[in-house]
């Protein structure tokens, strides 16, 4: 009888992202210190409560590069991917998901990746959403990660981007800031390409920071 009450063992690799992404921050800790990975995910829809993911890239942030040479890009297994709308924007056929790796496998690579770090991204809040989906159907893992959002970055600290109060105002896209800032755009609606681009955009709002304050960012300063 003891057995049946017994909690299921928690794989190492679920406890080590746990006790590493503790989901509070040091606010007046040096941004440079902090680990940072640029994500984007490509998935099979546009409902965050229902679609799954196809691909995820990401790129790490130190110090305040990128680390191009340890960018990781998954192709995600879902045998009932529907050619939709979303397929058409980023173009991973049904086929081509349905010999992919599977998404227990992928999310297996990816949490050592994001243990401790901070999340990166463009509209993150639904890339993590649907992330946070497929880690709680799979291991009953709650996404633990902060979250800093290109966009919102750029409504609160571009002057052509910001606020209006007008009702039906949304954040600006990736081309949108990227066009304004003059970054070139890798691979539009490929999640490896997107991440970078990504990872180049926080940079460039990091630099303007920088140089409006007049000194070294620290954690506080990007996240609400």
């Amino acid at each position: 009888m003891w057995g049946w009450f017994q909690r299921r063992a928690v794989p190492d690799f679920v406890a080590a992202y746990r006790q590493a992404t503790p989901g509070k921050l040091n606010r007046q800790a040096p941004l440079h210190a902090l680990k940072l990975v640029a994500l984007d995910a490509e998935t099979s829809g546009f409902d965050a409560a229902k679609d799954h993911l196809l691909s995820i890239g990401l790129v790490p942030i130190r110090q305040g590069r990128m680390e191009v040479s340890a960018r990781r890009n998954w192709l995600v297994r879902q045998p009932h991917t529907p050619n939709n709308e979303a397929v058409k924007i980023h173009g991973i056929a049904p086929g081509e998901s349905a010999e992919a790796t599977p998404e227990d496998q992928v999310l297996r690579e990816l949490l050592p990746e994001l243990a401790g770090a901070v999340i990166v991204g463009h509209h993150i809040g639904f890339d993590a959403a649907v992330l946070g989906a497929a880690l709680k159907r799979h291991f009953g893992l709650k996404l633990r990660n902060r979250l800093i959002d290109t966009a919102l970055l750029s409504m609160r600290h571009v002057d052509a981007f910001h606020r209006t109060g007008y009702a039906n105002q949304r954040p600006p896209g990736l081309d949108e800031v990227c066009q304004h800032a003059g970054l070139p755009i890798i691979g539009r609606h490929t999640a490896s390409g997107d991440a970078f681009t990504t990872g180049q955009l926080f940079l460039w709002l990091c630099s303007r920071q920088r140089v409006r304050r007049g000194r070294e960012l620290v954690v506080g300063d990007l996240l609400k």
